[in-house]
């Protein structure tokens, strides 16, 4: 990623929309640790500190280097543990990760402009004379369009680049004559075959020589493509476009990055991981800022900054706001389903994510930057390195680490954004780990598993071209670099591309298609892009003060200093903190504490509740540090209690006249009662109950005799109300939620939780049914007058008894075969992926808060959403996002329609087979998550 801002407006000191207004806000994160009361900013790193770490790095770069080259050249990568070179075909295939290597010395090609970076000019003229005498483009193998663009056509282009500024500087290089650029142009024009598909999206491999689909290419058949795969080429082929003057490559470009926009979900405004090339159907529909899509976000950005035109941008910001929308989570970023962006795909982030904080940083959107970044610093301090992927409590998921240099490209850019100290010292850790845990006698070695340390035989030319360049970047002053950095763009391999590229050779016809597929409100975009001035020079802890929050996130554990000032408290007669098991919503005293503690109570329109603290409101930094427990307990308590009872949806089947079965509600199951997939199923006409909360004895027991009762949830317990209308006579209890347009559609299962006594006197099935599906049984009541349901484990087929009960004389054949069709409401209840104990914890959303909750916190955490065990950031994620219910309803899919039927007594019944295509379209999308590889 650039330093530079770039593009239009990056020459004034203060953009004239400055996006980094955005990040002004000092709201306070909630979680604030008790510990992390205004404490001094990070002392500032002496000069000769600075310089001994960047002599440092450059050491550390020689001795990659320099391995590679007495080792391994002119084969592509060095193989450290056994000090030679990998040849592709020679060592043990590795699957896709070798379609980087074509025997074409990928390693010195992607070195080329870091050598200049780092002030090694003399060995960046020999390393280019070795480029243009040794490597040959025209070889018999199979490579991927990717990562053959990023690492050797950037390589190419980045040397080539630096070549002509140290040629113009006049002391090296002036022998030099565009040979780079010209074999750029060779490469590029090897490449062009892939983009032969209807679509103009590329093919993922092409054989170098033989292109693609001849029966010698051994490639060509392949269907998909990742999205970064093919969207990740329009800076590398626009730049060679522009130093060439052949428009042919930044056009190809240009069409698959439209092909890419046109495709997007439109209600979501998201893309899917992998797409077909011909049909341009999403194949792989999850999405997130990592593995898969991640440079394709970054080039929508650098694409506006390096070419100058709006429709990148437009694109970008209309993407971004979808990703803090549904994938941001502070500081976590979850993939999610582009149809159902509420509903999380997993529970676990990877390791690429981390350049995440840096493309912020050139968004202009600093805080939330911060607090990703330091959730991923604390990850790397548990762990020594970033895992390749990671849960959403922090544990391995993969353990190996490749020498990924995201998270350094990130905390660079946070040292630019901030001028704050902390990033130099976790630049600092990066070395010492690198040194002390990776580092080998013929170079650095990727670990194999960051848990044992073990090594895997690896140095991937990544680590040459970002890893070093960035670390160097991070302590060198603007004296110690030969040129100014900021006249350039970072491609996503950190290869440098020249900002005056923007005004020439300006022959592609900018035609804004963004607007054609969508409105645009130009008020929602920030049309400057941010500069390199130190941004908060007047507030020095502004970055700490977002930090903070999050320095427990990882290590649960609790300050020892403010827990024995508890202790003596406790010794002086002191009450004692309230505990997360005790906690009664319905309780003023306990609001009260909350309250005290800094924590919020907030009732979701969807049924959730989501608590959220603030430390800075809390009464002291011990009532601050109590909040912080409770946090922790109940997050705890809640994964806990879903562990033991995860009980399947249950369904309310209307059986009466006219529906005939034909109507099925998923419903909610109880943690009380009988379980209804073991005994028999319960039917009978339905009654409203006096009280309609339940909460006390009923004052019509006639009319819910041997009925099943309805009431409303709120005011007491689950439990509760299920004893008041059992002792009147029903038998059976459906609770309809009280929160209004709340649906099985957007909201994830709700169990019913206990009250935290013996519940075996209750002996009648309790189920619990959304606000929407709960009303279609009051909108039949008010028309029909007797209305029955079955309460069931799953809907049950039509017996004799209903087919009896139909009426057979309705005025065509139609009617009749409609009436063989199952309408299902709600058909799926969440689809997550199914985790294995290593993954469980957290991942899996409690449907219930605790025994000893009242039943409006039964749900506190979000079932498409996953939480941080320590809740020690904004919202613990015992709710999730804070999102306006009714707007997502408003914005659902034109492709969802089908799971999520609006009702109407008077039109057809909806197939079952389309129901049950989009069942298994989105079961076989999750299980296909499960399986992914990086």
């Amino acid at each position: 990623m650039s330093a530079a801002g770039g593009g239009r407006d990056c020459g004034s000191p203060v953009p004239q929309r400055a996006p980094w207004s955005l990040v002004a806000a000092t709201a306070a994160l909630c979680l604030l640790s008790a510990t992390s009361v205004r404490t001094a900013a990070a002392a500032p790193m002496s000069r000769e500190e600075k310089q001994k770490l960047g002599n440092q790095v450059l050491e550390m770069f020689d001795h990659a280097y320099g391995n590679y080259m007495e080792h391994a050249y002119p084969a592509d990568e060095l193989m450290p543990l056994t000090c030679r070179g990998r040849v592709r075909g020679q060592e043990p295939s590795r699957g896709d990760v070798d379609d980087a290597l074509g025997k074409f010395s990928l390693t010195l090609i992607d070195s080329l402009d870091t050598l200049v970076v780092l002030n090694k000019t003399k060995e960046f003229e020999d390393a280019v004379r070795k480029v243009l005498r040794d490597v040959n483009l025209d070889n018999d193998v199979v490579v991927s369009v990717f990562e053959t663009n990023i690492r050797v056509l950037g390589g190419l282009l980045g040397g080539h680049s630096l070549a002509i500024m140290l040629k113009e500087k006049g002391e090296y290089m002036q022998w030099y004559n565009d040979e780079l650029l010209q074999m750029a142009k060779q490469l590029g024009y090897k490449l062009l075959p892939a983009f032969n598909t209807t679509s103009g999206l590329p093919y993922p491999r092409i054989n170098l020589k033989f292109g693609i689909r001849k029966p010698e290419a051994r490639t060509g058949t392949e269907t998909d493509t990742c999205t970064a795969c093919a969207g990740t080429l329009i800076l590398e082929f626009a730049a060679l476009s522009r130093f060439t003057g052949a428009t042919i490559f930044e056009e190809y470009a240009r069409k698959a990055l439209d092909f890419l926009w046109e495709k997007r979900q439109r209600s979501s405004n998201l893309v899917g991981v992998t797409i077909n090339i011909h049909t341009g159907d999403w194949v792989r529909k999850d999405s997130g800022v990592g593995a898969g899509i991640d440079s394709y976000y970054e080039y929508l950005l650098k694409a506006y900054v390096l070419l100058g035109d709006d429709s990148f941008l437009e694109r970008f910001n209309t993407h971004y706001n979808a990703i803090m929308r549904y994938i941001s989570q502070p500081p976590l970023l979850l993939d999610v389903h582009i149809h159902k962006p509420m509903l999380n795909a997993r529970t676990w982030m990877d390791a690429l994510l981390a350049f995440f904080p840096g493309l912020q940083v050139l968004k202009g959107d600093i805080r939330p930057a911060i607090e990703t970044h330091e959730m991923l610093y604390q990850v790397i301090k548990k762990h020594n390195f970033l895992p390749e992927a990671f849960t959403t409590d922090f544990r391995v998921h993969w353990a190996q680490h490749p020498l990924r240099p995201e998270f350094a490209e990130s905390t660079y850019f946070l040292y630019k954004a901030t001028g704050d100290p902390y990033y130099l010292e976790v630049g600092k850790t990066l070395i010492e780990n690198l040194n002390k845990y990776a580092r080998v006698p013929c170079g650095f070695a990727a670990m194999k598993d960051v848990r044992t340390g073990s090594h895997e035989d690896r140095m991937d030319s990544f680590f040459l071209a970002e890893m070093f360049k960035y670390l160097y970047l991070l302590f060198a002053d603007k004296e110690d670099i030969i040129f100014d950095i900021e006249d350039y763009i970072f491609t996503t391999e950190a290869h440098l591309l020249p900002l005056w590229l923007s005004t020439t050779n300006q022959s592609i016809s900018k035609k804004n298609t963004t607007s054609e597929y969508t409105e645009l409100d130009d008020s929602n975009f920030d049309w400057t892009c941010p500069n390199t001035q130190i941004l908060f020079p007047h507030d020095p802890l502004y970055a700490q003060r977002i930090r903070e929050p999050l320095k427990n996130v990882v290590d649960k554990s609790c300050p020892r200093g403010i827990i024995r000032v508890r202790e003596e408290s406790f010794r002086s007669g002191a009450k004692p903190p309230l505990r997360a098991r005790d906690f009664m919503a319905t309780n003023p005293e306990h609001l009260e504490i909350l309250k005290k503690m800094g924590v919020s109570l907030i009732h979701l329109k969807d049924g959730r509740v989501q608590l959220v603290q603030h430390a800075i409101q809390a009464a002291s930094s011990i009532d601050a540090e109590d909040g912080l427990r409770f946090m922790q307990e109940m997050i705890e308590l809640s994964s806990q209690q879903q562990k033991e009872q995860q009980l399947p949806p249950r369904a309310v089947q209307i059986v009466s006249h006219p529906f005939f079965g034909r109507v099925v509600l998923t419903a909610g199951p109880a943690q009380f009662g009988p379980d209804l997939s073991k005994h028999k199923e319960t039917r009978g006409f339905v009654a409203s109950s006096k009280p309609y909360n339940g909460c006390s004895e009923l004052t019509n027991p006639e009319a819910v005799m041997g009925k099943i009762a309805l009431v409303q949830r709120g005011q007491c317990m689950f439990a509760e109300k299920a004893r008041n209308i059992q002792n009147a006579g029903a038998i059976g209890g459906i609770v309809i939620d009280d929160n209004e347009g709340s649906s099985s559609d957007t909201a994830p299962l709700f169990q019913m939780a206990g009250d935290g006594k013996d519940t075996d006197d209750i002996r009648i099935p309790m189920l619990f049914l959304f606000s929407k599906e709960g009303s279609i049984i009051l909108d039949a009541i008010r028309e029909y007058e007797e209305v029955e349901v079955l309460l069931s484990d799953k809907a049950k087929d039509r017996d004799p008894e209903m087919d009896n009960e139909e009426q057979p004389s309705s005025e065509n054949d139609s009617q009749n075969q409609s009436a063989e069709q199952i309408i299902s409401i709600s058909p799926t209840v969440d689809l997550v992926d199914q985790e294995t104990p290593e993954e469980s914890s957290l991942n899996s959303p409690p449907e219930s808060l605790s025994p000893a909750d009242t039943e409006d916190a039964a749900d506190v955490s979000p079932p498409e959403q996953t939480s941080s065990p320590t809740a020690n950031h904004e919202t613990p994620s015992l709710d999730g996002e804070c999102t306006d219910l009714d707007n997502q309803l408003e914005e659902q899919s034109e492709t969802e329609e089908n799971s999520s039927p609006e009702v109407s007594w008077d039109k057809k019944a909806q197939p079952i087979d389309s129901i049950l295509a989009d069942w298994n379209e989105d079961i076989e999308a999750f299980e296909m998550m499960e399986k992914d590889e990086l």
